[in-house]
C-alpha cells in the first residue's frame, strides 16, 4: 500500500490549503487515515486523524481550524486548513493503518508535502 500526498505550497498567514493523500496498492481495507506534519528543528507530531466510520480526532493546536474528511470510495483523505499561521510550517506527511489483499497488517507513510505560512 502507498500513499501520494499533494497540495502543499506557500500560502500568506490567515490563507487556506487543502491537502489530499490518496492511497493505491493492492488495498483490503483502510481503518485510520490521517495526518502528521513536522515543523524544522522539531519532532513529527499528530495533526489529524479519521477511521473508515468517521471517528476525527485534532490536535489541540489545529481545532477549529482545520478539516479532515475521508473519500473511502476513492481511499483518499483530506486535510482542509484555514486561519494558517506561521508556526503551521511544516512538511505534513499523509498515514494510514491498512490490510492488504494478502492479510498483512500495513502502516504506510506519503513522501511529505511542505506548507510555508510566510507573508
Amino acid at each position: 500500500v502507498q500513499l501520494q500526498a499533494s497540495g502543499g505550497g506557500l500560502v500568506q498567514p490567515g490563507g487556506s490549503l487543502r491537502l489530499s493523500c490518496a492511497a493505491s496498492g493492492s488495498i483490503f481495507s483502510i481503518n485510520v487515515m490521517g495526518w502528521h506534519r513536522q515543523a524544522p528543528g522539531k519532532q513529527r507530531e499528530p495533526v489529524a486523524s479519521i477511521t473508515s466510520g468517521g471517528s476525527i480526532n485534532y490536535a489541540d493546536s489545529v481545532k477549529g481550524r482545520f478539516t479532515i474528511s475521508r473519500d473511502n470510495a476513492k481511499n483518499t483523505v483530506y486535510l482542509q486548513m484555514h486561519s494558517l499561521k506561521p508556526e503551521d510550517t511544516a512538511v505534513y506527511y499523509c498515514n494510514a493503518e491498512a490490510l492488504s489483499t494478502d492479510w498483512r497488517r500495513t502502516y504506510p507513510w506519503g513522501q511529505g508535502t511542505l506548507v510555508t505560512v510566510s507573508s
